[in-house]
């Protein structure tokens, strides 16, 4: 599925929890996917609220974001295409609000430079040293659609099983998407992953486009070209659908109509039914989006036992590395004005609340760069989840999470840690602690022993 590493084999790691009887390992012989990154969106003129912060509170939301030191260092910004004719509901503006008559028709783009408030989020995060810039439109516009709106679902005139009177507007939404990367590219952000559906799986009263695999396929044979033709080498993504089980059956349906071939990348997203077994695919899988969208704002991580908690996401993204063979995580948002609890920083008038989310996705997304390889990591202890990524430099992230509660405490040895790595560096977050970095821990002959507390998260950083 994927190509390892060309680096020099390490030595076997091995790990025992002495106090409790339990093994835990790490093989960095045996290696997994390739990681694309960790990141999140600002779409739905979200960004405009980090925009319209003091200075020092948008720098400080920043530097959460994206910051390698003082926040999650995060490596990836989806950003939505636009299909509304207006912002009205905090929609996402269109390039193209009104219909030129026809599919055949010469399109009468309207660009204004900011996009929702994106192309200053996007500028920002290419500051920081991001580099993947993953675009997806939730609909088209509505004259290209069955329904004549961008919302409450409809489809793509010109798919298998559409009639439109206006005619068959592929073409013309192909043209709309390699327009927006343009209009991207001039203002010096190159798009890198590109994706033409949201959820296709639902119909809802904001921007939405239904599709099922063969009719993305129907498109896909459209779209490709026509970004090929205009010079673009932008991976294509598909198709976001709300859950894992939907999404297998939109893949299984893809790759029946011939469609798999022209997409680079799977996407699926974690609400409707969670990451569970990798997709039978050969392509890169990525979680494009999911939050908690049914609870209050909470920052915790770990009060109530909430799906909400930051120690929650923690063991979210650790499984969905481990258990569905992902390559990037992507969260809803990064950061909002908000009362709900769908963000990983609540925006309230002028302060900055990071939650516990945002540090449990940060104990990963700090330390497991883009180009990263998961390697093996496993434990007897069933409180005690573990997952380890060698990056290209050769450092080894471990990531340990105790979820045992009071009187579960681990000592934690871990032998073989070879190359010339004379110190561990662990981080730990839990109720008391935000990333912090701990005091460095002595490596002799490959070994090291250390600690995790209850309800905790350590991540050990070892370098050579």
């Amino acid at each position: 599925m994927y190509t390892p590493l060309l680096l020099p084999l390490l030595a076997k790691l091995a790990a025992t929890v002495s106090a409790q009887g339990a093994s835990l390992s790490v093989d960095a012989t045996q290696r997994f996917q390739t990681v694309d990154g960790f990141g999140f969106s600002e779409a739905f003129q979200r960004a405009n609220q980090i925009i319209d912060l003091p200075e020092a509170s948008r720098k400080r939301t920043l530097d959460l974001l994206f910051s390698d030191t003082e926040g999650a260092g995060f490596t990836i910004l989806r950003n939505g295409i636009g299909s509304s004719p207006n912002s009205n509901n905090d929609w996402m503006n269109s390039i193209e609000p009104v219909n030129p008559g026809s599919p055949s028709a010469p399109p009468k783009y309207h660009w204004d430079g900011k996009d929702s408030g994106q192309v200053w989020m996007s500028k920002q995060a290419k500051k920081y040293g991001v580099k993947t810039f993953y675009a997806d439109a939730w609909s088209a516009p509505g004259y290209m659609k069955t329904n004549n709106d961008d919302s409450n679902g409809g489809y793509l005139c010109g798919i298998r099983r559409t009639h439109c009177s206006s005619g068959d507007w592929k073409q013309a939404f192909a043209n709309y998407l390699v327009k927006y990367l343009h209009l991207y590219e001039q203002s010096g952000i190159p798009i890198t992953h590109v994706g033409f559906l949201n959820e296709p799986d639902l119909n809802i009263t904001y921007a939405s486009m239904q599709s099922d695999g063969a009719q993305a396929a129907d498109f896909l044979k459209v779209l490709v070209p026509t970004l090929r033709k205009a010079g673009l080498g932008t991976n294509v993504v598909c198709c976001d659908a709300t859950g894992w089980l939907q999404q297998g059956d939109i893949l299984y349906e893809l790759q029946e109509a011939g469609g798999e071939d022209l997409v680079n990348v799977v996407s699926s997203h974690g609400y409707q039914s969670q990451p569970s077994l990798p997709f039978n695919t050969d392509r890169p899988v990525w979680q494009t989006e999911w939050a908690n969208l049914d609870d209050p704002w909470t920052a915790a991580w770990d009060h109530l036992g909430k799906t909400g908690e930051g120690i929650v996401w923690a063991n979210y993204v650790q499984q969905t590395f481990v258990q569905s063979n992902v390559s990037a995580f992507i969260y809803w948002i990064g950061a909002e004005n908000s009362t709900d609890n769908s963000m990983l920083i609540r925006l309230n008038g002028d302060s900055v609340e990071p939650s516990g989310r945002l540090w449990a996705m940060a104990q990963f997304s700090r330390f497991v760069k883009p180009g990263a390889v998961r390697i093996a990591a496993s434990s007897t202890k069933e409180v005690l989840h573990m997952s380890a990524f060698e990056n290209t430099d050769g450092t080894i992230a471990i990531q340990v999470i105790n979820n045992g509660h009071v009187g579960t405490e681990a000592s934690v040895s871990i032998k073989g840690a070879s190359g010339s790595a004379k110190h561990v560096q662990p981080y730990l977050t839990n109720s008391d602690h935000d990333l912090t970095v701990l005091k460095k821990v002595s490596v002799e002959n490959g070994n090291f022993v250390s600690h995790i507390p209850a309800r905790s998260m350590i991540s050990f950083v070892l370098k050579k």
